[in-house]
């Protein structure tokens, strides 16, 4: 375990000026003022941005600590590092700008959580830095926003549940976006269109990023054919139509490696996947192929430098995002089907009080860095997701303080 008890701060916010970083500035301001219990700072690379980000949070801001240092700097990184227990970086797109962070943080001891989507770079960065992180007492997790933790925490609760119910958990879950408003942000799309074009120009990548146990530890995978919801799908349990859901490539893998940090809890043949709900009848079935239509044409012109420009031209850019009254407009329900392998099903659903890509990403990512602050004593180094590290701490923290919200719908 890392022996870090006498840092300066807590938490340092890294990325504070970003478009999430300052969403997530305010969440955690709002939340633990400054000086209290959680000693917290704001770091990044431009002192004036900073700055002005603290007189823009008014007189409440005013005596938050900065922290100067550029996400290439290793040496600042460290100096960094040195004054803190636990990094939240929201600088991304992580492949581009993410490694010397998680580099530093593993060989200092310093707990590090992200918001990343990015399953390639994930992968790269276990591979390289998981030892240092076990040695040193670093316990690093990604993905803590919208993409993973609703859909980690969900199958953990959900599990949780059979278990409780059943005596056993579900050999096979199932997460349906049932609503959502939001908005897809800046970064997101930045973070995408790096991925699509990293698989385009390396044949090896595109194979690891179509294996749904990419980053599962060396030997853990299920005998099983995981589903694949690629098109439009009729789901004749539910009658429904179902479209593709964007983010299922890293849930899906970020809940296959719960899984085996846990030691298969949820089984060795378990099976997930992910799909979006778009309607019944003759118009969800248009709507399905709509939806697919479209992910397939974003993903194709991502891939091709000539039409790459296209979607860089009119997506939104890194930093950009929508209104504080938008955000607040946002929600999304999530809902689990799970079924053991006698047959016996659970229903579940979790519910978010802010749109998806922003208001709601803060509070988890904010939540998670409180996370390992606070109740992580115990917990050894190393590169873990959030419900094999944080779990039922982690739940209470989401339930009492980031307005998420787990039920059991029924059992059978």
């Amino acid at each position: 375990m890392s022996d870090k008890t006498d840092t300066t701060y807590d938490i340092v916010v890294f990325g504070a000026t970003s478009f999430v970083g300052q969403i997530l500035t305010k969440y955690l301001l709002k939340t633990y003022g400054t000086g209290k219990d959680l000693k917290w700072a704001i770091g990044g690379r431009s002192e004036s941005k900073l700055q002005t980000l603290k007189s823009d949070l008014g007189k409440d801001g005013s005596e938050l600590p900065v922290i100067v240092a550029d996400a290439s700097d290793e040496s600042a990184l460290k100096a960094l590092c040195d004054q803190t227990r636990v990094v939240i970086s929201t600088v991304g797109p992580y492949a581009l700008y993410g490694e010397p962070l998680v580099k530093v943080c593993a060989e200092t001891g310093t707990d590090y959580c992200d918001l990343t989507g990015e399953v390639q770079w994930i992968r790269k960065m276990v591979d390289k830095y998981e030892d240092t992180a076990k040695s040193s007492g670093a316990r690093i997790v990604h993905s803590c926003g919208f993409d993973s933790i609703p859909s980690d925490m969900g199958v953990w609760f959900l599990q949780q549940q059979a278990e409780q119910t059943f005596g056993k958990p579900c050999r096979d879950v199932r997460m349906r976006v049932k609503a959502a408003k939001g908005e897809f942000s800046g970064g997101t799309v930045a973070s995408l269109v790096n991925a699509v074009k990293e698989a385009a120009a390396d044949p090896a990548l595109r194979k690891e990023m179509a294996n749904p146990f990419s980053i599962c530890p060396e030997g853990h995978r299920s005998e099983v054919r995981q589903p694949n919801i690629k098109g439009a799908q009729h789901d004749k349990e539910l009658d429904v139509w179902l479209a593709p859901f964007v983010m299922s490539a890293i849930n899906n893998r970020i809940v296959h490696r719960s899984n085996a940090l846990q030691d298969a809890r949820y089984g060795k043949e378990f099976t997930y996947d992910e799909a979006m709900i778009v309607g019944r009848g003759l118009q969800g079935r248009l709507t399905a192929y709509g939806v697919t239509a479209a992910l397939g044409g974003f993903v194709t012109a991502s891939a091709f430098k000539p039409s790459r420009w296209v979607v860089e031209k009119f997506v939104p850019k890194p930093g950009e995002g929508p209104s504080p009254e938008v955000q607040e407009a946002g929600y999304y329900d999530l809902r689990f089907v799970g079924k053991t392998e006698d047959g016996k099903t659970i229903k579940t659903k979790v519910v978010g009080d802010r749109d998806p890509g922003y208001g709601s990403t803060s509070k988890m990512l904010g939540e998670a860095g409180a996370c390992l602050a606070f109740d992580m004593a115990d917990k050894p180094g190393g590169f873990w997701t959030p419900s094999s590290l944080m779990d039922g701490k982690l739940f209470d923290r989401l339930t009492s303080k980031a307005g998420l919200t787990f039920e059991v719908l029924e059992t059978s």
